[in-house]
Formats: C-alpha cells, sequence, structure tokens
C-alpha cells in the first residue's frame, strides 16, 4: 500500500496592504491629535490661568491706591470699592489685607459668610501666585507684601485677592468640549481623505493582481496595463516569465513531436531488419546509435532555458577557454591552433548550461571541420553581445537548410554535426539571432548576437 505525499499547505493571505496603511495610518493620526489637543488644552489653561492672575494683581494695586493708615497705624478702608464684586456676597472675587503689628485685618464684604485661605505674611516686595483649596472649594490666589510707610513709620502689610476657579473651569471646560470637537471632525475628515488617497495610490496594484488573476484563467495573455514606475519592473518581469514559460512549453512540445517523429525512420529499419536476420546485429547497432544521438540532440533542445533576465552575470572568457582546452586534448592528435579574443571582464546574462551547451557545439563543430585553425572572437557594445566563431574548414553548403527546424543538420551540410539545430534554439530562446556564413579564412562562420533587455 503505498501513499501520497502530504500536499504543501496553502499559503494563506497576510492581510490587506491597505488595511494594514489605513490602520497605521489611523494610529498616527489619532496618536498625533492627541498629542496635539493635549497640548493646546495645556497651553490654553496656562494662558487662562496668566491672564486671571493678571486681573488678580491689578485688583491688588486697586487696593493699595485705596488703602490709608490713621495715626495709630490701623487699617482704614473706603466703603465703596473699585471693583464692584468684592461688595457682593459670595461673588467669587474675595480680598484681604492683613495687618500682623495690629493683629488686624480687612476682608472684602464679598467674603460675608466664609473664610477663604487668604495668605497672611509675606515678605515687603514679594508676590505670590497659587491655586489654593478650602474645603471642596480651589482659589487662584494673588498676594503681595508691603512695607507701609506713615510718617516715621513703617508697617509690614499683605494685600492678598482670591478667585473662585468655577468661572475658570468653566471656561476650561467650553474651550475643551470645542477643541476636541474641531479634532475629532478634522480627524475624521482626515481618515476619510487618507482612505481615499491610499484606495487611489493601490488601485494599480489591484489593476496588476486582477489582471494576474485573467492570465491564469487564460482570459489574457499577459499583463497589459500601464503601470507607476514603483510597480513596472514587477509587471516586466512577470510578462518574462510568463512568455519564458510559454516558450519552455512550447520547447518541450516540438521536442517531444519532432523525436517521436525522427524515431519513424529508425523504427521502420528496425522492423525491416528482421526480415534478413544475417544484417540484424549490425542494423540494430547502427539504428540504435541514431536513436541515442536523437534523443540528445532533443534533450539538448528541451532543456535550453533562455532565463536571460534572471540569469547572473557569467564570465565568458572561463567558458571560451574550458571549452578550448577541452577540444585540444579530443583533437590532440590534429594540432589544431585555437585564438580566443575576448576581454577578460566580458560577462553577460546566460545561463552557464546553456553557455557551454551553445558555445560547446559550436567550438566542436569548428574544430571538426577546421583544416588547422579555429578562432572565436566576443564583443560588447552597449546592451548587445556578439560572438563569432569560425574556421578554415570546407565552410556550409547550404546555410538556409542547415537551421531549419526538424531537418538533421548532418544529412544537410556535410562537416558539421546537429549540435547547430540545439544552438539556433537557445539562441532563440534568450531573444539573440543566429547566422552563418563565410569567414575571412575561407571556412565557416558563426554568428552569434545576444541582446540585454
Amino acid at each position: 500500500m503505498t501513499t501520497n505525499p502530504a500536499a504543501p499547505p496553502a499559503v494563506r493571505p497576510a492581510g490587506s496592504i491597505r488595511t494594514r496603511l489605513i490602520l497605521g495610518a489611523a494610529v498616527v493620526l489619532v496618536a498625533f491629535l492627541v498629542g496635539a489637543g493635549w497640548a493646546l488644552e495645556r497651553a490654553h489653561a496656562d494662558s487662562v490661568r496668566l491672564a486671571r492672575y493678571d486681573r488678580l494683581q491689578s485688583t491688588i494695586y486697586l487696593l493699595l491706591a485705596r488703602a490709608e493708615l490713621d495715626p495709630d497705624g490701623g487699617l482704614i478702608m473706603p466703603y465703596s470699592l473699585p471693583e464692584p464684586r468684592l461688595a457682593l456676597p459670595s461673588s467669587g472675587l474675595y480680598a484681604n489685607i492683613a495687618n500682623p503689628n495690629h493683629r488686624e485685618e480687612w476682608q472684602s464684604p464679598s467674603t460675608l459668610g466664609l473664610s477663604p485661605p487668604f495668605p497672611r505674611r509675606l515678605d515687603a516686595g514679594e508676590w505670590r501666585y497659587e491655586e489654593l483649596e478650602r474645603g471642596n472649594k480651589t482659589y487662584l490666589a494673588a498676594a503681595y507684601g508691603v512695607k507701609w510707610s506713615e510718617g516715621p513709620r513703617a508697617m509690614p502689610l499683605t494685600f492678598s485677592v482670591l478667585e473662585d476657579t468655577v468661572a475658570f473651569r468653566r471656561e476650561l471646560a467650553s474651550f475643551r468640549r470645542t477643541l476636541w470637537t474641531w479634532l475629532g471632525g478634522a480627524g475624521v475628515l482626515l481618515l476619510l481623505a487618507q482612505t481615499l488617497l491610499l484606495g487611489w495610490g493601490l488601485a494599480p496594484l489591484r489593476r496588476v493582481a486582477r489582471e494576474i488573476r485573467r492570465v491564469e484563467t487564460g482570459e489574457q495573455a499577459r499583463v497589459e496595463g500601464r503601470y507607476p514606475a514603483e510597480i513596472a519592473g514587477l509587471t516586466g518581469n512577470l510578462n518574462t516569465l510568463i512568455e519564458q514559460e510559454r516558450a519552455r512549453q512550447t520547447r518541450y512540445k516540438d521536442a517531444l513531436g519532432d523525436l517521436a517523429h525522427s524515431l519513424k525512420t529508425p523504427l521502420a529499419v528496425l522492423r525491416g531488419a528482421l526480415n534478413e536476420p544475417a544484417e540484424l546485429a549490425q542494423t540494430v547497432s547502427q539504428q540504435v546509435a541514431r536513436m541515442d544521438g536523437i534523443v540528445q540532440h532533443q534533450l539538448g533542445r528541451a532543456a535550453a532555458s533562455g532565463a536571460a533576465r534572471f540569469a547572473p552575470p557569467l564570465l565568458l572568457l572561463p567558458v571560451f577557454q574550458r571549452v578550448v582546452d577541452s577540444l585540444a586534448k579530443v583533437y590532440a592528435d590534429r594540432q589544431l591552433q585555437y585564438a580566443v579574443a575576448c576581454p577578460a571582464k566580458l560577462s553577460w546574462r546566460l545561463d552557464e548550461g546553456d553557455a557551454f551547451e551553445v558555445f560547446g557545439n559550436l567550438l566542436d563543430n569548428a574544430a571538426k571541420w577546421a583544416k588547422g585553425r579555429v578562432r572565436v572572437t566576443a564583443e560588447q557594445q552597449g546592451n548587445k553581445l556578439t560572438v563569432r566563431i569560425e574556421d578554415d574548414g570546407p565552410g556550409f553548403s547550404d546555410a538556409d537548410a542547415a537551421l531549419q527546424r526538424g531537418v538533421r543538420l548532418d544529412e544537410q551540410v556535410p562537416g558539421h554535426g546537429i549540435g547547430l539545430t540545439v544552438v539556433a534554439d537557445i539562441v532563440a530562446a534568450h531573444g539573440g539571432q543566429l547566422t552563418l556564413g563565410r569567414g575571412e579564412w575561407g571556412g565557416g562562420l558563426v554568428e552569434i548576437v545576444l541582446q540585454s533587455t
């Protein structure tokens, strides 16, 4: 009994980018508004408190202008006061003048029935501003100590004015309600604007996702829309991957079709050999070798990767040298001369397996039919790479037929093997061009031109 391996777990989405951005922006915005609101509220409270202390200080100056001392040093205050609230009981504004040398105090009529916590002993010239509590009430207090000179005598007096904080708290509460109402409204509007802006900014991502789904379902062949620069590279690479995958599938399909077609003739020969037992062993050996060559040829064509955009840069000179070193050993008895003209730092985005398959086949064909010399030249001009391989052999008898798909090159062009069609397919998979001609030495010339994307 066999069991199938467990299927890999499905990749679960990690959440929406739009949701993440909106939540992040909302948190930052709320934190900013709370911080700004708290700072504004504190600044307004300090400003209002300072303004009320200034009014209390002005009231002290008014009391200083009306206060007098009698000949015995006693305090004399007029019945009418410059501040009407000081004459109204429980008005919220209260005044006190302390004369410690006479153990007397004057309090404004507004303190009737109350005992506010007046400061009573301050040094001369000392100002004091503070918030005081008595029972369940709080007061803003301003006090000032003076040394009152009346003739030869100087009497210490302390002027203090208190104001109930009810009006102060009410003003702060009104400002707080207004502030947070406006900040809350502004926050809601900003969140709505951010949501709309994020929706507009992320629209290309949603559009490319829809296009990819249509590509998956076969409704369209590639990603066709125009996208911002930030994701244009992504869509371009996606199209490259799609095209390469389709090209790979086409190569597999063509290779299987060509393989089936190419094997028909050897199989027919083998069937016919059954009627001639005397030649069966030789025929089988020949046709098996032929079938092995066909299989290797088609496998080489199907294996061309063509992933030039995603391959790392490959130094070409070591590839040429390794191939030439191998050929020098294979054809050592012929004493061939090899020339490699390639800059040491020349590199190209090319799969290493494809490079050895292409240049190995071409140099092997050149060495096989050269009389004494083989030369490879590689140069780069801008985004174009040109590689030329030539020999001093007989050259190509029919260059056009040599590159026709499905035609056995060793039967059409004497002097070159079946690897040229493999090379042509690999070069085409990389978006390049392969040209056959006659070189300077009168022999075969193969020119490959690759262009980076």
